[in-house]
């Protein structure tokens, strides 16, 4: 009965063949590891077909070709994991740089908040001011008088000595109630929501303003307004969540729009005070 033959076998016989090719050319095929070059030498030294040593030596360029870009991926590799790490350092050390800007600007605007009220109660005790001599209606709050002087001054004040931008757009902000603010239905007054003041900066600014912008104006708002701008909330009904409202009654909103110190110079004189967010000895409200 003739013998089958398996798989196992027909490797054997394979390997068998190739070893005897190897002895018979002189040549060692079990030795993986061999320089390439070494192998091109025995190959030329063995009675062996060009074509085959062509095709050797082809291998060997490739393999030499492969070599030398994965040891160039694998640099570039190690130096793309060094920036990334840098990178990495880097931006913790900004993250941490801004947390320190920030709580530096609320601790600021904390102080200044101070110094309003301390310049204002000041103020207050003043007997005899500028407006009273020239026969004007002093104003109460410092919104009040800062809307009522001439823009053109204002903002030279604020924007150009002392770099107070956004007391300057508060300022706009709040005289242009007539446009953006809500008229209540009682015509008691006004207010105006988040959404009111920054539409409004839209227009001051002519872009869309940023969220920090339009909450440090809101801030500035409730400062200089003292008791004639008060926050509030507002709710339609108990579905909704309550709305933050800057509300004003109507005479405090139409007196913004008097221009009264407009032509007088009590400006002048003030920009320390004006640099610093306090009110000029006009002032006769409540402090905020």
């Amino acid at each position: 009965m003739p013998r089958s033959t398996t798989a196992d076998d027909d490797s054997t016989d394979a390997d068998d063949r190739d070893n005897a090719l190897a002895e018979h050319q002189g040549t060692d095929i079990d030795h993986a590891d061999d320089d390439p070059a070494d192998l091109l030498a025995a190959l030329d030294d063995a009675d062996v077909n060009p074509l085959v040593v062509q095709l050797c030596e082809t291998l060997v360029g490739t393999i030499e070709d492969l070599q030398e870009r994965v040891e160039e991926l694998e640099a570039q590799r190690e130096k793309t994991h060094e920036i990334a790490t840098s990178a990495s350092g880097q931006a913790a050390t900004n993250q941490s740089r801004l947390d320190d800007l920030e709580e530096d600007q609320e601790e600021t605007h904390e102080v200044a908040k101070s110094a309003i009220a301390s310049v204002a109660q000041m103020d207050t005790d003043t007997d005899l001011t500028e407006a009273d001599q020239s026969g004007t209606e002093p104003s109460s709050s410092p919104l009040d008088f800062f809307a009522n002087c001439r823009e053109a001054k204002i903002k030279n004040v604020f924007v150009e000595e002392s770099n107070r931008q956004n007391t300057y757009r508060a300022i706009k902000v709040a005289k242009a109630w007539p446009e953006f603010a809500t008229e209540r239905t009682d015509g008691s007054g006004v207010f105006m929501t988040r959404d009111d003041v920054e539409t409004a900066l839209v227009g001051t600014l002519g872009r869309q303003p940023h969220r920090q912008t339009v909450a440090r104006v809101w801030d500035t708002l409730i400062d200089l307004g003292g008791a004639d701008l008060v926050e509030k909330r507002r709710c339609i009904d108990s579905t909704q969540e309550a709305t933050p409202i800057l509300a004003m009654d109507m005479d405090t909103a139409e007196g913004l729009l008097e221009k009264r110190y407009v032509g007088l110079d009590l400006i002048d004189g003030s920009d320390q005070k004006a640099s610093i967010g306090g009110v000029t000895p006009v002032v006769t409200g409540e402090p905020a």
